[in-house]
């Protein structure tokens, strides 16, 4: 390619974003200084976290600026190194963007081995998503052999995760979706049951129904009335992981709900919120758990793949409205034969 698109962000969401949020442009691909590396994009990484980056409002890291390339992570080929570190046909995820081509110093730079899986997965099971749910699982909840986890938007990149390595660890996982295509999909994946929330709207009583021993981990990627319905049912010393609350991204108003921290009390239960950077020193631990779950076919993984980087706009929209089963990816050039 003779040149750069990139997305840029082009208004602060109101609400649902909008396409006309984003902006593409083209400028000429760029070169390597010394110690930096230039990569073309293979694979962009499309995520819920995304939409609170360019919210504006304050939260664990800066916002987007107007004009700048999006963030998100991507999987790519060095096509010039100036960095001692890595060679051009290097495979590697980073946080490139939405682009087509990024300069980077390498910092926070990860090198791919292609042999390992297909390269699309070092977004998903074996990236970022896959280390999210590991770590909000193992290290937030601890789950025991015999426990009952629920969780929410369990079809996603990192619910349907979180609901096999329960599994592995012998709990009894009840998943939350929005369609029943997704229900089969979480049967595919080993979950013991579930429900669609939005044909199934007495959570409560659904709850009750399937989670009959109560429930003692709950990992929360959606807030809102799901999580409401929760947490009455928990059980002495319950564990709940917040990792999202996409139900709650969109809104132009804040959304009033029951004030049940009263519960915290008396089932002296643990509410912990997490990022994953914040394990960052374990990384390798988690990579090395999650590939060898994978070989041993302990760990499947669905994606939906959207091809065209003018299309990621639509993919990210498309994503925080559920269209998704799977990690959302886009793909923005071929992978080397």
């Amino acid at each position: 390619m003779s040149v750069n698109r990139r997305i840029t962000l082009a208004a602060r969401p109101v609400g649902f974003p909008k396409e006309s949020d984003f902006l593409l442009s083209e400028l000429a691909v760029p070169s390597a200084a010394d110690g930096e590396i230039v990569v073309r994009s293979i694979y962009l990484s499309v995520d819920p976290y995304m939409r609170g980056r360019i919210s504006g409002a304050k939260s664990y890291a800066a916002p987007v600026a107007i004009g700048e390339v999006m963030i998100g992570g991507a999987v790519g080929t060095v096509v010039g190194s100036k960095n001692p570190g890595f060679a051009t046909g290097d495979i590697v995820e980073g946080m490139f963007g939405w682009q087509d081509y990024a300069v980077s110093n390498g910092k926070g730079v990860r090198k791919i081995d292609p042999s390992l899986a297909p390269l699309s997965t070092a977004l998903g099971v074996l990236g970022m998503t896959g280390l999210t749910a590991y770590f909000g699982l193992l290290d937030v909840c601890d789950p025991k052999a015999g426990e009952t986890v629920v969780v929410s938007g369990a079809a996603g990149a990192v619910g349907s995760v979180v609901g096999q390595i329960a599994k592995i660890k012998g709990c009894h996982v009840v998943g939350i979706a929005g369609s029943d295509d997704k229900l089969q999909a979480m049967k595919d994946l080993g979950f013991d049951a579930g429900f669609n929330y939005k044909t199934d709207t007495n959570y409560f009583a659904k709850l009750k129904e399937l989670c009959p021993k109560g429930i003692d981990i709950y990992f929360d990627n959606v807030g809102g009335a799901l999580t409401d319905a929760v947490i009455p049912q928990i059980n002495l010393h319950a564990r709940i992981s917040v990792c999202g609350q996409i139900s709650q991204y969109n809104l132009e108003k804040p959304e009033m709900g029951p004030r049940w921290l009263g519960m915290m009390i008396v089932a002296r239960a643990k509410v912990q919120g997490f990022l994953v950077s914040d394990y960052y020193s374990r990384f390798p631990e988690g990579f090395s758990q999650m590939a060898a779950w994978l070989k041993e076919g302990k760990l499947q993984y669905n994606e939906h793949i959207v091809e065209g980087l003018e299309n990621t706009p639509k993919a990210f929209i498309g994503m925080l409205n559920g269209q998704n089963t799977g990690k959302q990816l886009v793909q923005v050039s071929a992978p080397p034969a």
